[in-house]
């Protein structure tokens, strides 16, 4: 039987940041906040990937899970809080 291994400890403590900040992403309520919990989600899963020796999946998911996701996220939040462009031209020829 083999003892554990530094690389098995960082695994170990990588899989429980995912956890924690797993269950941080679905306790908050603000999808702003959430967009940037899933940011640093995204972050951990790319040090785990990289941990467990599978770069060309880190590197994929830096680009997806950490930047691209949240940016599409904000942006669709930001659209929804000013509502449709219809929707608002048609209040601003009311007003006049």
């Amino acid at each position: 039987m083999t003892g554990t291994t530094a690389g098995d400890v960082l695994i170990a403590v990588a899989l429980l940041l995912v956890a924690v900040t797993a269950t941080a992403a679905v306790l908050t309520r603000d999808p702003v906040r959430q967009s940037v919990v899933l940011a640093m989600l995204g972050l951990e899963f790319a040090v785990l990937f990289t941990l467990l020796q599978a770069p060309d999946v880190a590197l994929s998911q830096l680009g997806v899970g950490s930047v691209l996701t949240p940016l599409l996220i904000l942006l669709t939040v930001r659209r929804v809080r000013r509502g449709p462009a219809g929707e608002r031209g048609a209040a601003k020829r009311r007003r006049r």
